[in-house]
């Protein structure tokens, strides 16, 4: 029956779960179960005992050598402090036949766990329902974000600094969907706990890409931060130069980081698959870029609505002041989920304060977000509205002029011009109209 009472514990504590990370909780038991067993059998081979009853590992429990008759008293395994504040004791006889069962036995009956008045089933389906809901709001993001990045991809006329940077910041969201998808299946859904002791290279590297994609991820939320507000304060600036000092910070910095997180794991604190995180300095070179970047793009996010602000009272806008506000809340409302700002919610409270809610926001909410951004971004957005009409309006005349031809010979036009060339002209722009700001643009919606 080795480990047979962690079908019955596992189940119940559920996942602990972190804007960055998963740690499965099962791992601390089996742990502290792997570390008395360790014990128990190095001091069983140090024993000389020759009568009454040996030392003995029941899978649970340590018990010491004892002379015949002798009852022996042990506290209950430390791992039921996950599930109940009551820790009883385990009493077993040593006959001459032997060690007595357990009693009172089960160990979870001795220990004081009860299946009713035990809150892990609750906790169990709350964290089920977040991985559900985290897992919804991914998979929305990846469909979005995908369909969006083919649509800038295609459409040479919205190829410019901006949208170069959107298609950026939708390729982060879309790996950092991946993978959280590659991480559930590796540590959640293949059942089982070895990786609690010793991983292979492949589990550990895939840890490595998730950080990696999640610091990523903000980071390219802090470049759109710097992008939109480098282009309300500098009348004029190389878009070419700056945009490469952005791919720099949003791919670049994050690999630094987590190269040296990556080194210091592997030669301070190789265990595991590198998914549990140890309250130790080594965690901070993770934590600290992202809790900055989150910092930096809230004072950002607040310099950019004190300009806003000051526009929307300037002279030279002929709206009334109900009319101001308004735009005001939409513009507001359009850089929440582009800067990320709810996140700036829990960033410096400790990991358990109003953990629940923490869980919500950071996970659940969060997993949407790429599915906003892109909708906001690029659905929504009037230049690639105008676009997508420009080319189906094409494509319906290209296909009323192909069928037309069928019944009359193509022929050229008084002014040497076949048919596909006045479709060009039909649907060409004028430079003015082609010309438009990038702050003009980032503000269609309003």
């Amino acid at each position: 029956m080795e480990y047979a009472l962690l079908g019955v514990v596992v189940p119940l504590l559920g996942c602990l779960f972190s804007a960055a990370y998963c740690i499965r909780p099962e791992c601390s038991i089996m742990q502290e179960i792997e570390e008395e067993r360790s014990q128990c059998l190095a001091e069983l081979i140090r024993d000389n005992q020759t009568s009454g009853c040996r030392r003995q590992w029941d899978n649970i429990t340590c018990w010491p050598e004892a002379e015949v008759g002798e009852v022996v008293v042990r506290p209950c395994p430390k791992f039921f402090r996950f599930l109940t504040t009551f820790l009883g004791n385990v009493t077993r006889n040593c006959t001459s036949q032997g060690w007595t069962d357990v009693y009172p036995t089960p160990y979870a009956v001795a220990c004081g766990y009860d299946s009713n008045s035990t809150p892990g089933e609750e906790q169990t389906s709350f964290y089920g329902t977040v991985k559900t809901g985290y897992t919804i709001g991914h998979t929305l993001s990846l469909i979005a974000l995908t369909a969006a990045m083919i649509i800038l991809c295609l459409f040479r006329k919205l190829h410019c600094t901006r949208n170069y940077i959107h298609m950026h910041l939708f390729m982060s969201f879309i790996m950092r969907a991946i993978a959280v998808f590659i991480k559930d299946v590796i540590l959640f859904e293949s059942g089982e706990s070895e990786h609690c002791f010793v991983s292979s290279v492949g589990c550990k590297a895939m840890m490595v890409f998730f950080q990696y994609c999640v610091m990523a991820n903000f980071f390219w939320l802090l470049v759109e931060g710097l992008y939109l507000h480098t282009l309300l304060v500098i009348s004029f600036f190389s878009e070419r130069k700056y945009f490469w000092w952005y791919i720099l910070i949003g791919w670049g910095a994050p690999s630094v980081f987590i190269t040296a997180w990556t080194i210091v794991r592997i030669y301070f604190f190789d265990v595991g698959c590198w998914e549990e995180i140890v309250e130790s300095s080594f965690w901070w070179i993770i934590k600290t870029p992202i809790l900055v970047s989150i910092l930096v793009n809230f004072i950002l996010f607040i310099c950019i609505i004190r300009i806003l602000v000051q526009k929307l009272h300037s002279p030279d806008i002929g709206h009334n002041e109900t009319s101001q506000y308004s735009r005001l809340a939409k513009s507001t409302l359009l850089l929440i989920p582009l800067f990320g700002i709810h996140y700036i919610m829990f960033a410096f409270f400790p990991d358990n304060f109003k953990a629940e809610v923490k869980l919500v926001f950071e996970l659940v909410v969060g997993s949407f977000q790429g599915f906003v951004v892109a909708v906001l971004y690029c659905f929504l957005n009037g230049e690639v509205q105008a676009e997508l009409k420009r080319k189906w309006r094409r494509w319906h005349l290209e296909r009323f002029l192909g069928s037309d031809m069928k019944y009359h010979h193509p022929s050229l036009g008084s002014n040497g011009t076949n048919f596909s060339t006045q479709i060009s002209m039909l649907t060409k722009c004028s430079p003015k109209t082609r010309r438009c700001s990038g702050f003009q643009a980032e503000f269609s919606l309003v």
